[in-house]
């Protein structure tokens, strides 16, 4: 069942083919004077001398006698050249007279359908040479059909008679078809369908096929893992080489006869070698036996009539058992490639072996027209195997091709849903991350403010519950001990506002904030501040640091400067951000207040911001300067040891209850 389906479709299309050409070939039969008669002289000689530009049939000498066309003498074996080395030859002259009474009409042709001859071939028109062949003397494009205008053929018209020389090979023979005289809308179609089906779509169809073989080739090359597409284009070079024998000849080739004849006939052998490893890769059925033995036919016969060597056969003379032999190894190949793809339900292999079989069934009809046992004025139709075998071929390698293409969609649409629910699930990883990520800030933020009010406003309070437990405090230092924690309170609660990286916004604040305090105790505030670059490191954080750290600055000069006046200013310089804080109040040792509790929380606080601070005190006044860095900050130990810095002075308000009024 599966292998009538896979033959199903290439039968119907020949079938449908056969039936439009036979329809084709009908509609445009040959009309006007056919010549089916002649008389035949044959002469006897020597080499190819040229053909005289005038002859007068009736001069010529041998008998003469009449002949049916057409007229296919069957090929014998060559004669051999003789002692002085000359090749012997014949001449055979077809004579043909034309009926007055039924002239040739206005601009006629004279076409000749098929002649056959190692050797050439001259037309003469009334007594003048009108045409002679210019090509080599055994591929000489004998299956091209000749197409000769004949208006000036005669000085005058219509022409009386013509007279065909063909010079060939003594033994051989030569062979000439039915001619025909008539107008182009009589003769036109016919001639123009012959020689297309002769000679024009094998070349279309062996350079599309070689053209497909390129790009199999560079493929190839890309993908070395598959040989198939290797051996496509291996077929496609043979298969050009081997028709090229069905359009080549008209004019003179490149390379010589022998090496022309080697390369078309050797290719038949090639052609059923790569068909056999074809098959082999698609129904995947070892035949080591077999395939050694056709590649060894084509390596003897190669070898054998190889042009290189002296002594080596001609290959046109050992074709007819070069072609046989080919055949039945071919028929072998190819009739176990179509069980061997049955077997493995390989429709491509099934179709490829049938077209293989059809292939050595019409090349037994064509040894038979090579040898003129059959009509001469048929065509070979193993080309139009050929042909059929080059559409399998196509059809092998664009069902893989689609085949590919279709597993890489396939594999496309895999990838990219398992990438959906890789993307699904790293989404939702992302999502849970950036939950965890949220609360985790949450509760750094948590513990920082936890951590702040312990160590600032929670230590404040305790040691003024301390005093007052004492006795040693009156009411107006709780008011101001009470009045420094709500400061502290505001303090901490100002650290969360966003800042944006903007240190000015955080100073507007702490002005804010200190304004009235600084007013209550009659200190004058000159706020000499000037725009800085942004900070990319500032958030609550840091911004709680330099907040205690400039409170804690205000807060000495209120208590013990004594100053009149406070200047805040700032400015960029070295990389640094500088917010200096100057007082006109009474000075003190810079040296030996370095060395108390609170200048030392300052610096670790500006260390953990990655900036220091600067102390200058003298009868004048005192400058507090902090400097923060424009880009980046501290980390580490020192930021470390700066976060512990609350703690520290939690610890020292704890021991000294006068000491709540240095606290932040």
């Amino acid at each position: 069942m599966a292998l009538h389906r896979a033959l199903r479709t290439p039968l119907l299309t020949a079938i449908a083919a056969a039936l439009l050409l036979t329809g084709i070939y009908l509609l445009s039969r040959p009309q006007g004077i056919h010549l089916v008669q002649a008389d035949l002289l044959a002469q006897d000689g020597e080499g190819y001398p040229p053909p005289p530009r005038h002859v007068d049939w009736r001069t010529l000498r041998g008998q003469w006698q009449t002949v049916a066309l057409p007229h296919a003498p069957r090929p014998g074996i060559p004669t051999t050249p003789g002692d002085a080395g000359a090749l012997p030859t014949r001449t055979t002259w077809y004579h043909f007279r034309l009926d007055p009474a039924h002239p040739a009409p206005p601009d006629s042709y004279l076409y000749v359908p098929r002649w056959k001859t190692d050797g050439e071939i001259a037309i003469y028109v009334d007594g003048r040479l009108f045409y002679q062949s210019h090509a080599n003397l055994q591929w000489n494009g004998s299956n091209r059909p000749l197409w000769i205008p004949l208006e000036d053929a005669a000085e005058t018209t219509p022409p009386r008679e013509i007279l065909v020389r063909m010079r060939h090979v003594r033994g051989i023979g030569g062979a000439l078809s039915t001619m025909w005289i008539g107008d182009y809308g009589q003769l036109g179609a016919a001639q123009m369908l012959r020689t297309f089906l002769q000679t024009e779509l094998p070349y279309i169809s062996s350079a599309m096929f070689l053209a497909t073989g390129v790009f199999a080739f560079f493929v190839w090359l890309r993908r070395r893992h598959e040989t198939l597409y290797l051996l496509f284009a291996a077929m496609t070079v043979v298969t050009f080489l081997r028709v090229m024998h069905s359009y080549l000849g008209m004019d003179r080739l490149p390379i010589s006869d022998a090496w022309f004849g080697w390369f078309t006939v050797n290719s038949i052998g090639w052609m059923v070698l790569i068909v056999q490893l074809f098959l082999v890769r698609l129904h995947h059925h070892r035949q080591p036996l077999l395939t050694i033995a056709i590649a060894a036919t084509c390596l003897v016969f190669g070898l054998l009539t190889l042009p290189l060597f002296a002594g080596t056969f001609d290959a046109t003379l050992l074709a007819p058992i070069m072609y046989v032999v080919v055949a039945i190894l071919g028929a072998l190949a190819f009739g176990l490639g179509l069980y061997r793809s049955w077997r493995a339900g390989s429709r491509e292999g099934a179709v490829l072996a049938a077209w293989g079989l059809l292939s050595v069934s019409l090349g037994g009809y064509d040894i038979l027209l090579q040898r003129n046992l059959v009509d001469i004025e048929s065509m070979f139709l193993n080309i139009y195997a050929s042909i059929g075998l080059i559409l399998a071929f196509w059809q092998i390698m664009l069902s893989r091709y689609t085949r590919a293409v279709s597993e890489v969609e396939r594999a496309n649409a895999v990838l990219a849903e398992r990438l959906a629910e890789r993307e699904a699930e790293l989404n939702a990883s992302h999502e849970k991350l950036r939950e965890i990520e949220r609360r985790e800030v949450l509760h750094q933020e948590r513990q920082r403010l936890m951590q702040d009010m312990h160590d600032g406003l929670g230590s404040s309070l305790v040691s003024a519950l301390r005093v007052v437990e004492h006795g040693r405090i009156d009411e107006s230092e709780i008011a101001q001990l009470l009045k420094s924690c709500i400061d502290d309170l505001k303090l901490t609660i100002d650290s969360m506002e966003p800042t944006e990286t903007d240190l000015l916004l955080l100073l507007g604040t702490l002005r804010f904030r200190l304004q009235p305090r600084l007013e209550a105790t009659g200190i004058r505030l000159r706020w000499d501040v000037r725009d800085v670059p942004p900070l990319a490191w500032l958030d609550q954080r840091h911004s709680l640091h330099i907040l205690r750290i400039l409170q804690e600055a205000f807060t000495n000069v209120i208590k013990h400067a004594g100053a009149s006046e406070i200047r805040v200013t700032t400015e960029t310089r070295d990389g640094f951000v500088r917010v200096s804080i100057i007082d006109n109040g009474r000075g003190f040792d810079a040296a030996a207040a370095t060395e108390g509790r609170g200048l030392g929380n300052q610096a670790r606080r500006a260390e953990a911001i990655g900036g220091r601070v600067e102390l200058l005190s003298g009868a004048a006044g005192t400058s507090f300067t902090l400097l923060m860095p424009i880009q980046g900050y501290g980390d580490g130990e020192a930021r470390a040891e700066a976060d512990r810095a609350p703690a520290d002075m939690a610890d020292k308000n704890l021991v000294d209850p006068a000491n709540c009024r240095h606290s932040s």
